[in-house]
Parts: C-alpha cells; structure tokens; sequence
C-alpha cells in the first residue's frame, strides 16, 4: 500500500508540522547494508563508560538506600537530589521491578551475596504483603508497611511484572518458592485474563477478578475496553523469562501468540510504527467521527495517534528476545526490526546531541522534545541488540551517539542515578525514585549491554588510537 501525501490530513496537524520538512536526523532514512564492526578502541569507550555508569552512579545509588530494614521491600520515594521524602505506598510495578533488577544483577558477573539478599528481601516482601491470599494474584498497592492494601485491582501492568521478577529470582537464587509462585501466576492469568477469541490478554478487573465494567478507568488511565500494546510488550518480556526458566509448553504457546501480537496487530503496517491502543479484536481504536479514516488509522486524538519512541524500539528488542526464548530464528522478523527502528530513527532521534525524543504525531518529527530516563535506557539496547543480530553501522551509530548523550546528560554524576527527564532547554527535572522510577530499566540496559559487548567481534582493520 503506497502512502500518499496527503493523507497526512487525516491527522490533527502538530503545531510544529513545519519542522517536517526541515528537521531530519542526520541518519539515512534506509540504513546501510554494508557491515562494519567497531575498532577495538571504541569498544573499549563503550564497556569503560557503561562501567563507570554502572560502578559510579547506579549501584551506589540503588543499594543499600533502597532496602527497607523496617517493614520489608523497597521504599521508593526520592527527590530530583536522592533524598528520601518519607514513607509512601508501596507499589506492584516497582516492587517486582527492583526485586528483578536485584536478581539480574545477582546472576550477572557483579553478582555478589549482598545483592542475592536485596533480591531475597524484596521477594519476602512481594510474595508476603502484595499477594492477594483470598483472590489470588497481586494487588496493585500496599501502604508503607504491606499491612492494608490501598489499590486491589487487578491489572495485567502489573501481574506482568510481578512474573518477571519472580522468574528471575527464582532462578538467580534457586529458590523454588519462588518458581512455584509464578508458576501459580501464570496458570491465573490464563484462567482469568486470556482472550481466547482475539489473543493477547484482557488488562483490567477487580481484586476478585470479576471484569471490570467497559466505562471504569484503570490506575493506567485506560478502560475495560481496549488492549493496550504496552501492557502485552511486558507480558511477553514476562512470559520469555518464564519460559526461559520452566519450559512450560503453555507458556510457549502464549509466547507464540504475542509475538503474532506484537509483531502485527500493534504495528500500522502503512508507517512502520506502533500504537499503543486497540480494540478488543485489536482493531485501532476509534473516536465519534473517525469511521471515515482508513483502517489503519489509530484514535485521533491527544495521545492515541501517536507514536512513543522508547516502546518502538523496546518492543524490537522484546520481540528479538522473545524469538530466542522459543529457540526460533529472528530472520524473518528483520525487515520487520529495520522499518520500527529507522521510524524512530528518522523521527525522534537527536541527531546533533544524541538520545530520543518522547514521542510525535505518525509520520511527523518528535513534538514532545524532552528525554525521559528509561526512553535512552530502552533505546541504548535495542540499538546494541539490533547491531549485533544485523550489523549495520546505522545502530552502532545510534548506540553510541545515545550512550554519550546518557553519560554527558542523563546521568546525574553529583547525586547519583539518572534525571528522569531532561527538557529541551536541557534542564533536568523529576525525582530518583518512586511509583515508576527504580533502576529496572536503566539497570538493566547498562547490564546486557556489557554482556553483549563481549560478544561484538572487533574491526581488526581499524587501529586503536
């Protein structure tokens, strides 16, 4: 399907629609085919400021401030400086987060006893306070002390999380509770949340499981109503580790599908892009008015029409992930990978400075302009990742230009951690931790980066400066 240009009038224009014609990332729109390994200095740069970030900034900042000796799990509530500003509730997402940064960490070559009981610490905490004893599953909220829970819904966000956190800890310090656990999970979210009809899960009920009504807003912002490409990216990252860990047979079938998901009903094939919100039968979603638009075309309106760069390139990397979990070839996914990624390349990159931007109307440059932490985290191993299935030096460019941009701006080097957000006067704003921020995604991009360096052959025709 050729895409004309004046189709993009289907859209509300940006209020920066003429920076389209003049605002390019420097990268080609089509990355080159021609490989070209990195010269052994540069990747030398790269492991010496990935370990920097890592030994400097991250693990000092995440352990032991974090630990929470008095009521068990982690207390997340830090300022923009790192200072803790008092108890706050105690959340599933970030929970299950830090507990599978903690065990990652611990199965990594840093791995050391301290970080095998910072992840056992959270795990007593997830599997004691947040699960729900009477309707099974996980609640969404706990007060500071895991003695009353504050939010009880059920959302898939959520459950996603906890399974992944309980796989990896599990296996990082063979403790079979913990397999047991998820294993109970992920045998509910089948009973309870599988769509069997259209695939992929339903994302909302109530703390009894009972669905909830199509009008009621989640804790997200989203209705009983639609499925989220976001929600489903985390359960597929889940159920590969899952996976990856038992071999459970129904685990795979369900990887299976979310990669059908993840791959094509997210995707607006005529772009190259993803959105996050769908029907049902994922069909894009659609306001009063809209029925005039093509079918590919999402929900006009202030966020649905959009496309986030760091869940493009996160859902590339996932999916890469994903096919090597089940043990098949990601072939027939790369032309697939290439058209996700020069999207983002081409529309939210900085090319000047480095790093991406937040997000921008289909088929227009970045409009919102500031960069957020776990957007460069995202975006710095999918382009490492993408480099080393497809060695095109189009994603080593990218990956270095953005591992600059997080070591000259993102990483706070007084306080510790990174900004989570730099605008586009780059003054950086937002606290260190909290319901959303812990070190799961930047943790976790800085660890598999420096595994996946060892594995990139180095360019023995270039000498070492």
């Amino acid at each position: 399907m050729t895409h004309k240009p004046n189709s993009f009038r289907l859209f509300p224009m940006p209020e920066n629609w003429m920076t389209y014609f003049h605002q390019r990332t420097p990268f080609p729109q089509s990355a080159p085919r021609s490989p070209a390994a990195p010269a052994p200095d540069e990747l030398a740069r790269a492991r010496e400021i990935l370990q920097r970030i890592l030994f400097e900034n991250i693990l000092p900042f995440w352990h032991p401030r974090v630990i929470d000796s008095e009521y068990g799990g982690y207390r997340l509530n830090h300022d923009s400086h790192g200072s803790w500003k008092g108890p706050a509730g105690k959340s599933l997402v970030s929970q299950s987060r830090t507990l599978w940064f903690f065990s990652r960490l611990a199965r990594s070559e840093y791995g050391e006893d301290k970080y095998r009981e910072a992840a056992a610490h959270g795990y007593r905490f997830l599997a004691g306070k947040l699960w729900d004893k009477k309707s099974e599953g996980f609640y969404w909220e706990t007060d500071p002390a895991g003695e009353k829970a504050t939010k009880t819904h059920k959302l898939l966000y959520g459950q996603a999380f906890a399974l992944y956190a309980l796989s990896e800890y599990g296996n990082a310090c063979g403790d079979e509770s913990a397999i047991a656990l998820a294993g109970a999970l992920f045998s509910i979210l089948q009973r309870r949340a599988h769509d069997a009809a259209s695939g992929g899960y339903r994302e909302f009920f109530l703390e009894t499981w009972t669905p909830a009504s199509p009008d009621m807003i989640d804790y997200l912002g989203m209705t009983h109503s639609v499925k989220s490409m976001n929600t489903h990216l985390h359960l597929m990252e889940a159920i590969s580790n899952y996976l990856r860990v038992t071999g459970n047979p129904d685990a795979r079938e369900r990887l299976i599908e979310l990669i059908f998901i993840l791959s094509s009903a997210v995707l607006r094939k005529a772009v190259g892009a993803c959105t996050d919100a769908h029907m049902h039968d994922w069909s894009p979603c659609r306001s009063q008015g809209d029925m005039n638009l093509p079918d590919w075309s999402p929900l006009r309106g202030p966020e649905l029409s959009r496309v986030s760069y760091g869940h493009n390139i996160e859902n590339v990397w996932l999916l890469i992930e994903a096919c090597n979990a089940l043990g098949i070839s990601n072939a027939p996914f790369l032309d697939l990978y290439h058209t996700i990624f020069d999207y983002s390349l081409r529309h939210g990159f900085d090319g000047k400075r480095g790093g991406f931007y937040r997000s921008g109307h289909i088929n227009f440059p970045a409009d919102r302009r500031e960069k957020i932490w776990w957007i460069q985290a995202e975006c710095l191993l999918g382009a490492l990742m993408l480099y080393r299935l497809s060695p095109r030096p189009v994603y080593w460019a990218c990956f270095s230009k953005t591992l600059d941009w997080i070591n000259n701006y993102q990483v706070d080097w007084v306080h510790g951690e990174w900004h989570a957000q730099i605008d586009k006067r780059g003054t950086p704003a937002g606290d260190k931790a909290g319901e959303w921020k812990c070190a799961y995604h930047n943790g976790r991009a800085v660890l598999q980066c420096l595994e996946i360096l060892e594995s990139i052959p180095e360019d023995r025709s270039q000498p070492a400066s």
